[in-house]
This record gives structure tokens, sequence and C-alpha cells, in this order.
């Protein structure tokens, strides 16, 4: 298979090998195109676009064509040299209808929605490709006397942009300060927040950033000794 991206197409177009060979398939029956409708992906990650033929066919007699729709046409031709070397088709699996494209090392520009389309069929159907990014959070002591300690917390590197949360030893939400939240010119979320914890009694607390859309979540644990025990442990 080969990758192109031609001056007068404003998307992204993937052929397969055989797109030019000259073979009379008959199918039996009606084929229709099967993708599903979103596809989670970590930046940096190589990730499928899944597509099935059904009924299942040889689709290397077949045009083969996944597009990425831009709705500012005009800026599309200055993105498409970002997929170069990136895109890919398995030659065995179109033996089998699976029409499925492997996109390589993940980008944030990459998310949006794509089209398999194969045309001498009609068939045609769209995936909703979500890029997410995600890192550990770090906790640190902003101040610690004999009755409370005040906390930070902080990561870097999200997208799309997450949510912090505090939780006890049980599980339970703190009430803490709010998030500030910052955009840097790559485009990932720096989140942090700050909590009070008394020192009542011996506690484990926990910060969690998350991001439901992609599923992802990251937290880290910080041991809070109770006033009993501050002398002989000190939280640094």
């Amino acid at each position: 298979h080969k990758t192109y991206f031609p001056r007068e197409s404003p998307f992204l177009c993937c052929c397969c090998r055989g797109l030019y060979i000259f073979i009379c398939l008959f199918l039996a029956g009606k084929s229709h195109l099967v993708c599903p409708s979103q596809i989670v992906a970590t930046m940096g990650d190589d990730v499928v676009l899944p597509c099935q033929l059904k009924l299942a066919v040889d689709a290397n007699s077949e045009t083969v064509e996944w597009t990425k729709p831009s709705k500012n046409k005009e800026n599309v031709d200055d993105k498409q040299p970002s997929y170069a070397g990136r895109t890919s088709l398995s030659f065995d699996n179109l033996k089998h209808g699976d029409v499925s494209l492997t996109l390589s090392k993940v980008q944030l520009s990459d998310e949006g929605l794509y089209r398999c389309f194969i045309p001498q069929l009609g068939q045609r159907s769209y995936v909703h490709l979500i890029v997410g990014s995600a890192s550990t959070p770090v906790i640190k002591v902003m101040s610690n006397d004999s009755s409370r300690v005040v906390l930070q917390c902080e990561s870097a590197g999200w997208y799309p942009e997450p949510e912090l949360l505090w939780l006890d030893g049980e599980g339970n939400l703190l009430s803490a300060g709010p998030t500030e939240t910052l955009r840097g010119p790559d485009d990932l979320y720096t989140v942090s927040s700050r909590v009070t914890v008394e020192k009542r009694h011996s506690n484990n607390i926990t910060c969690r950033v998350q991001q439901r859309n992609t599923n992802q979540s990251r937290e880290t644990h910080r041991h809070v000794p109770g006033i009993n025990d501050s002398q002989s442990e000190t939280i640094s």
C-alpha cells in the first residue's frame, strides 16, 4: 500500500496497493461497511481506526479512501504533510475485507472525524478520533504546623482539560481551593489546587486528576500523620 496527498484533493487519502489491478470481483449479496463511531487514542501512541466490510470480501480490488474532511479547506493542504509516513493499511487484512487504517505516533492535531469510503460499493462510514494526554500529579507540602498541613497538587501535560479532585483515606471528596488551569502553547493543560488537612487523625490523602471523555485518570497519595504521631513523623 502507499499513502499520497494529491494537490487537487482537500483530504488525506490512503489507497491500497491493488488500486489499479484489473480484477473482476463478483460480490455475493450486498456488502456494507461497519466502523465504530468513536475511538480514543493517547498522544504518541499508534492507533487503529477499525473498519470492516460485511459481508467480508477481498478489498484489494477496490479503491479504499480514508479522508479527514476539514471545515477550513483553505489551510488543509498545509496540514497534509503531517501525515506523511504515519498511515498504513494491512495488505493481508484487505483480503478479508478489513480496511482499517493504522495511524502512528498520534498527535493532538489528528483529532477529528475520519471517513472511510469505497466508491465502487458506494459504502462510506465515519470514525471520530479523540486524542488524549495525561501525566501523574505531584503533591507538595506548602505549609506544615502542629495542627494542619497545606498540600498542593499539580499535574501538567493533559488533553483535553481534566478535573482535579482531593480524596481522604476513605475515598470521600475533600473541600479544597479552586482548581487553577493553564493552557500552554502546545495546547496541553496544567492543573493545580491546594487543600488544607487537619491533623485530627492519621490520614492518606489522594490527589486524582481525571478526564472523563478519554477515561484517563492519574493519582498520587500522601500520608498525613495525626497530632499524636506528628513528633515522630514529619512531612516534607
